[in-house]
Parts: structure tokens; C-alpha cells; sequence
């Protein structure tokens, strides 16, 4: 295992704020059954912007943008000019520039690590992961080297995941998507529709479920996974969680447990585009496969989930925050424990696609907006 004194020095340098200036819009506010609901734009006019991480010491944020930019956003709201040393990505359909997150020791070694499709040599694509070095000006990324390579590539332009999230142990966990070949979920000599576990420089821990079993890929953590969109490690217990799209219906949150199947494609509550069931389809809950722990009937369009454990806001403790691409709205997720008692719907008055949404150091929830001019949105209780 990982020594954990790096992440624990993380942590604490990662406390700042973005400044109370740093706005470009005028807010707007909205019902809640918590009260009223204020966001404030931090940041408009972004291409697609996909993700978004926290930079320590005040320093603003990192914001993706799908065609491939990375760009750096101040504390002010002041958005840079595309970071240098970004990798060369696969930008057709839902494919291009994807998660970022910061090492855990990034107060040390200042990495940063990039999702994104990568084309193969038959012309399809699939997700890729590295890390770079940030300048000290947050103007470019040196040494970037891909660390993670899905295999095959399969995608002709869709489902690539891709969310990317360190544990308490410093393993990197990596969601991925099927590339929309629906049976490539349940083969284990296959990197798509599954999540992986790898160390942060790129190598395979030994004590991984498949480590050792024939034509199994060693990288392989859990399988039997669709698109998934949304991950994150839920700060009480430790535990990953990841969401995925359905097809037609069947939007769902998984609990990430070793070596096990999440079913997909055999098992769903989602049928075709077509309206036809899916062909590998035996039912909604099938043997040998995991349940989902929360499903959507009619689909959200899910994207971005984020654990609010902040003080700033006593009423949204232990809630769990969603974006929905195709309903445009958040998702607020009520927990207790780890069972979902109550939803609400927020911010559908924004009317936008919702990509991502992280919980800021200073206690705001921060949305990021899916458009052709996207936008960083700081959302908070009145």
C-alpha cells in the first residue's frame, strides 16, 4: 500500500478559497426546499469544458475544455490562453480532452493527470490517461507521458467515461466506458466498460483481482460497466462510487467493490434507442452480477457527482450532488448512511447541460456547464 503522508499533506495545502471578486455575471437564485439557491458565474465562455480540479494555495482552478485545451482559470475569474504541453486528443463525437485531477502530492511534484481519447491506428479511439508537470505560471505542462492506454480501441465517437479518482492510498482508480460495444463489458481480456486500478506512475498493483488469471487483463478492478460519467470517493467511508448511463432508461450509481460484475450488459433497467430490449439483456436484477445501489428509471443524462462534507452549508451535509446532461439540472441525493432517502432537483432554471460538479475547498459546490459557451457556476445556500 501507498504511504499516506503525501495525500494527508495534500489535503491541508489544498484549503483556499476562490477570492469573493472572482465573478463575471450576475448571479441568480433559485427555489430550494433547503432555501434559497444562489450561483454565481466564476467563469463563461468556455468551449465544452468537461472538468475541473482545485488548485492548492489559492491559486485558482483548472478547467478542461473537449477540443483539448486546458486552461487556467485565477482567482480573479481571469481564463488563460490553452495551457502548452497538452496531448494531441481525439476530438470527434464524445471523445477529446476529459477529467483532470491533481497528484496527491502535488504540493511536491506539482503533476497533473488528463483524461482523454486517443486515436488508434485503424482510425478508432479510446480513453487514454497521463500526467505532466504545471509550470509554476500555470501556463504549460512539461514531460506529459501517457501512463494508461484502454485496449483495444473501439470507439468510433462514443462512450470513453471517463473520471478519474485517486483513494485514501494513492491508487488510481480509472472509470471507464464500453466504447458502445455493448458485450466488451463482461470480457476481462478487455479494458472497455470496466474501472481500473493502477499506481499513479502507471504500474499494476499485485494484488489486483485478475492479477495472474489467464486472459484476464491485470489492470481490470470491477467490470460489467456501460458509460460511466461520474466518480468519487465518499469521504466518510472511503468507498468508491461511480455512476453510468444507461441506454434508454436505466441511468445508475454503483459502489465499486473488488473483482466484482455490475451486470451491464446482461442486466439493466434501460432498453435500446431503438425501443427494443437490449439482445443480451436477461432482466433487470441478474445472477451473479452486482445491483445497482441507486437507479433512475427514465435517464438524467448523469455526469459529475461530488460528496458534500463541507461546514459552510450545515443542510447539505452527507448529500451527494449529480450533474444531469439531458434533464439540465443537479441532482441532490439526500444520504443516510449510505441509503438515499430523499432527491430534489436544482438550478434547472440555469437550462444547461451539466458536466461536472465538485465540492470547493471553501465549502461551495462549483458547476460546470456543458455548452458551446460553458461556463463555472458557484453555487451556494443563502
Amino acid at each position: 500500500m501507498l504511504k499516506k503522508t503525501a495525500l494527508a499533506t495534500f489535503v491541508v495545502t489544498s484549503m483556499f478559497a476562490l477570492t469573493a471578486n472572482a465573478q463575471t455575471g450576475q448571479a441568480q437564485t433559485f427555489k430550494s426546499e433547503l432555501g434559497p439557491v444562489t450561483a454565481t458565474p466564476v467563469v463563461q465562455g468556455l468551449d465544452h469544458p468537461w472538468a475541473l480540479a482545485f488548485l492548492p494555495d489559492k491559486k485558482g482552478m483548472l478547467v478542461t475544455e473537449r477540443p483539448g485545451h486546458l486552461r487556467w482559470v485565477s482567482p480573479e475569474g481571469k481564463l488563460s490562453a490553452p495551457l502548452a504541453g497538452v496531448p494531441k486528443v481525439w476530438a470527434k463525437g464524445q471523445g477529446g480532452l476529459l477529467d483532470v485531477v491533481l497528484s496527491p502530492d502535488f504540493a511536491n511534484d506539482r503533476l497533473v493527470y488528463l483524461s482523454f481519447a486517443e486515436e488508434g491506428q485503424d482510425g478508432n479511439a479510446g480513453t487514454a490517461v497521463g500526467r505532466g508537470r504545471l509550470s509554476d505560471d500555470m501556463s504549460s505542462l512539461s514531460d506529459f507521458k501517457v501512463i494508461f492506454r484502454q485496449e483495444p480501441k473501439l470507439s468510433t465517437g462514443n462512450h470513453f467515461g471517463s473520471r478519474l479518482v485517486f483513494d485514501r492510498d494513492g491508487y488510481l482508480f480509472i472509470a471507464l466506458g464500453e466504447n458502445n460495444q455493448r458485450s466488451t463489458s463482461q470480457d476481462l481480456d478487455k479494458l472497455q466498460g470496466k474501472v481500473v486500478r493502477i499506481y499513479p506512475d502507471g504500474r499494476i498493483p499485485e494484488d489486483n483481482p485478475f492479477v495472474g488469471q489467464k486472459g484476464a487483463r491485470p489492470e481490470i478492478w470491477s467490470y460489467g460497466h456501460r458509460n460511466q460519467q461520474g466518480a468519487a470517493l465518499n469521504p466518510w467511508t472511503g468507498t468508491l462510487w461511480t455512476h453510468e448511463h444507461g441506454p434508454k432508461g436505466g441511468d445508475e450509481i454503483n459502489l465499486i467493490e473488488r473483482g466484482q460484475n455490475y451486470g451491464w450488459p446482461l442486466a439493466t433497467h434501460g432498453i435500446d434507442y431503438s425501443s427494443k430490449p437490449i439482445p443480451e439483456a436477461k432482466g433487470k436484477v441478474v445472477e451473479g452480477t452486482v445491483a445497482p445501489y441507486h437507479v433512475w428509471e427514465k435517464s438524467p443524462g448523469i455526469s459529475g457527482m461530488t460528496f458534500y462534507d463541507g461546514e459552510r452549508f450545515k443542510p447539505w451535509q452527507h448529500n451527494l450532488f449529480i450533474g444531469a446532461l439531458a434533464d439540465k439540472d443537479v441532482i441532490r441525493l439526500q444520504l443516510d448512511g449510505d441509503k438515499v432517502v430523499h432527491e430534489e432537483r436544482l438550478l434547472g432554471g440555469l437550462k444547461a447541460r451539466i458536466r461536472d460538479i465538485r465540492q470547493g475547498p471553501d465549502g461551495y459546490v462549483y458547476v460546470l456547464t456543458d455548452e458551446d459557451k460553458g461556463a463555472v457556476y458557484r453555487v451556494g445556500l443563502e
